[in-house]
């Protein structure tokens, strides 16, 4: 990455002041400043550059928004042709250039079936409220209040997302079993385990005394993010489809981190072939710039102007560089690229795990990869996770120049998710930085930690 001289690298001193001042002055609520107590300063692609001057591996890509990595050439002069052509930056809802060119990539990128019959309603910035507008668009279409969401899930910060969300107590959520194979909630994982919990799910739409009254939708994820990288299989997500179809129950997919190539498909409901009703984006849409957007089916546009608004839905900027994302990753099939160096990174990974007790479990798909830390020394058939191990393991990571976030229900999952642009030689680099880490954190007594998630 070359140095420009338009960002000076400031003093080790300089750089504990603004973090001191950070800390004193930001809210309690701050999460990654936690736990990764650097200064960016400059990045490009896969490398992001302190203050300090130290260089660093940034495997967490601003959570999955990263698509192309930092300051992609496409991405930079997206953004450059809107300022220089003297367009209006901030427009409302109204129809521009720049809107309708976003449309029309974001539409060629969608499920066939979806894209021929779809709507798309631009939201706020951020993920959850595109979750929000995907909450009120089925409850206003279908008349009913209730949701169908999982164990596990998580679909951002605002309240009608936290209560969809795995963490949350309102009880008008039924939450249902999210399928999984190494902590399977009935003990059994795999195909059978995945067929129990969608036997659950049909028995309780079904049964008159359930008290599961019939709801306005089913929210999921099909790879859990925050959840620990828990990718739904296929076939469930079938059957999934089948049974909210058949009950005329609207599926919502929530696609905010796993869309636009980060699984190996452009988006993740591709690999099962299932057709959601509403698709909820953000992150990688907006190729680094804040973005959100749901695209649903027609028959459900059924809400009055104004229903769903919000000042900066209309962001510019966003949509110039969201646009050049959404072509380049199809154009240069860095879903396909995704998904064959995911796989390699996954069994490099796995090989891992042989010499590490303590790596319990190696799961993703595509570039979301994550490793869920156990006690080595327990003796149950399924060890209890280690989350101060890995808060260990991404400190280690720190001290390494590697950027890695932390996931999963007991925050013991170390989680991947480099750019679509990662090289091959870059991927070997992530991984020695990680197994050096872990080594070093083994060795090492953990402290407690607890970044968390963020949308």
């Amino acid at each position: 990455m070359a140095v420009t001289a338009s960002v000076p690298v400031a003093p080790t001193s300089a750089q504990e002041g603004i973090l001191r001042r950070q800390s004193l002055r930001e809210s309690a609520a701050r999460t990654y400043a936690r736990a990764l107590p650097i200064v960016p300063v400059r990045a490009r692609g896969l490398t992001i550059e302190g203050a300090d001057g130290r260089r660093y591996l940034d495997c967490l890509s601003g959570a999955g928004t990263l698509a192309l990595g930092h300051n992609h050439p496409v991405v930079l002069e997206a953004i450059k042709k809107v300022l220089d052509s003297g367009a209006p930056l901030h427009v409302l809802d109204l129809a521009t250039p720049v809107k309708d060119a976003f449309t029309t990539e974001l539409f060629a990128t969608l499920p066939r079936r979806l894209a021929d019959d779809a709507r798309v309603q631009f939201c706020g910035p951020a993920g959850t409220d595109a979750v929000e507008a995907a909450l009120k668009l089925v409850r206003n279409a279908t008349g009913r209040q209730g949701l169908l969401s999982f164990t596990g899930a998580y679909h951002g910060m605002t309240a009608g997302a936290l209560a969809a969300s795995g963490g949350a107590t309102d009880v008008r959520v039924t939450r249902l079993p999210y399928p999984q194979d190494y902590r399977c909630p009935f003990g059994i994982g795999g195909e059978r385990g995945a067929e129990i919990g969608a036997r659950w799910t049909e028995t309780l739409l079904d049964d008159p005394k359930s008290g599961v009254p019939a709801p306005a939708g089913m929210i999921l994820e099909p790879v859990q993010g925050e959840g620990g990288v828990i990718p739904a299989p296929d076939a469930w997500l079938r059957r999934m489809r089948r049974i909210t179809a058949e009950r005329s129950i609207p599926l919502i997919a929530d696609e905010v981190q796993t869309g636009v190539g980060r699984t190996g498909a452009f988006w993740a409901v591709d690999h099962s072939g299932v057709v959601p009703d509403v698709m909820i984006m953000s992150k990688a849409i907006g190729g680094s710039l804040p973005l959100a957007v749901i695209v649903y089916r027609s028959g459900l546009d059924v809400w009055q102007p104004g229903a769903h608004a919000g000042t900066f839905r209309g962001n510019q900027l966003a949509m110039a560089a969201g646009a050049a994302t959404l072509a380049f990753v199809r154009e240069n099939r860095l879903a396909e690229r995704a998904a064959t160096l995911g796989a390699r990174m996954l069994g490099q990974l796995q090989g891992l795990a042989a010499a590490h007790p303590c790596v319990g479990d190696v799961r993703g798909r595509g570039l979301m990869i994550g490793v869920e830390l156990v006690a080595p020394d327990a003796t149950a058939d399924v060890p209890p996770p280690a989350p101060d191990l890995a808060a260990a393991v991404q400190r280690e990571c720190l001290r390494r120049g590697l950027i890695v976030e932390l996931g999963g229900r007991h925050n013991a999952v170390v989680r991947l998710l480099p750019p679509l642009t990662l090289t091959d030689e870059q991927a070997v680099a992530v991984l020695d930085r990680f197994a050096d880490a872990l080594a070093a954190a083994e060795r090492t007594p953990p402290h407690p930690s607890d970044p968390g998630p963020s949308r």
